[in-house]
């Protein structure tokens, strides 16, 4: 009998530990996200360069070259300001002959939902400032191929290559330059969830608060039945 009753304690002391480090891990989690948003902020406050290699993801660029038009594709379903949409990408070619991808900014889908929207895309040499982005590896998506024609779901550069046949760098570059082709540059910074891994290391450590508590005061109350010399069964 003495081991059941000793069971209930055993298990708060185990639900007590185990709490207690997810709240530690979710705070290891909310510093990697802040370390992360601080290289974020360091990478895009850092001078523009005029080359599109070896960059880190934030930095900033500015590149001159020609717009391959014949390459660009439509991201389906962006939704800006509550209006469904595409965001547009064209590759353009730099003086070197590097291929870079360019996401260019969003656009409204039209009439004809049937059909890609026309975009305004300037002829000759163009200067593009952006800032360097690496295309999620495999986002969440019920399309079996990441596009089918210029009508993309999500940016796949192995794929876009082969669909392209055009030799693009295995990142992207995000224009930030004030809009001349009708197009909206809004981008949003990536919400690192740093709160998020904050608020639930809190819920992890009440629930821990709350274990080491509720074994301390039926603890409690055991100790008192014995010493006043009840029969604890």
């Amino acid at each position: 009998m003495r081991v059941m009753g000793a069971m209930p304690y055993v298990a708060g002391v185990l639900v007590c530990v185990l709490t207690i480090q997810l709240g530690l891990w979710q705070t290891r989690r909310a510093e990697e996200k802040q370390a992360l948003g601080a290289r974020i902020e360091t990478a895009a406050r850092s001078p523009a360069v005029n080359a599109a290699t070896g960059l880190a993801e934030w930095q900033p660029v500015r590149l001159s070259g020609q717009w391959m038009t014949a390459g660009t594709i439509f991201l389906d379903n962006r939704v800006q300001h509550g209006q469904p949409g595409y965001h547009v990408l064209t590759p353009l070619k730099t003086a070197d002959g590097t291929v870079v991808l360019v996401k260019r900014g969003w656009t409204g889908i039209g009439l004809d939902r049937s059909r890609l929207p026309a975009v305004n895309t300037p002829d000759g040499e163009v200067v593009v400032a952006g800032r360097v982005r690496y295309p999620e590896a495999r986002p969440y998506t019920l399309a079996e191929a990441p596009g089918e024609g210029a009508r993309w779901q999500y940016v796949d550069l192995a794929a876009y290559r082969v669909w392209s046949k055009l030799p693009v760098l295995d990142m992207m570059v995000e224009q930030t330059d004030p809009s001349t082709d009708g197009l909206i540059r809004d981008w949003p910074r990536p919400d690192l969830g740093v709160d998020r891994h904050r608020g639930y290391a809190v819920q992890w450590f009440g629930l821990a608060a709350l274990s080491a508590g509720l074994c301390g005061w039926f603890g409690w109350r055991r100790w008192r039945r014995h010493g006043s010399g009840k029969n604890d069964s």
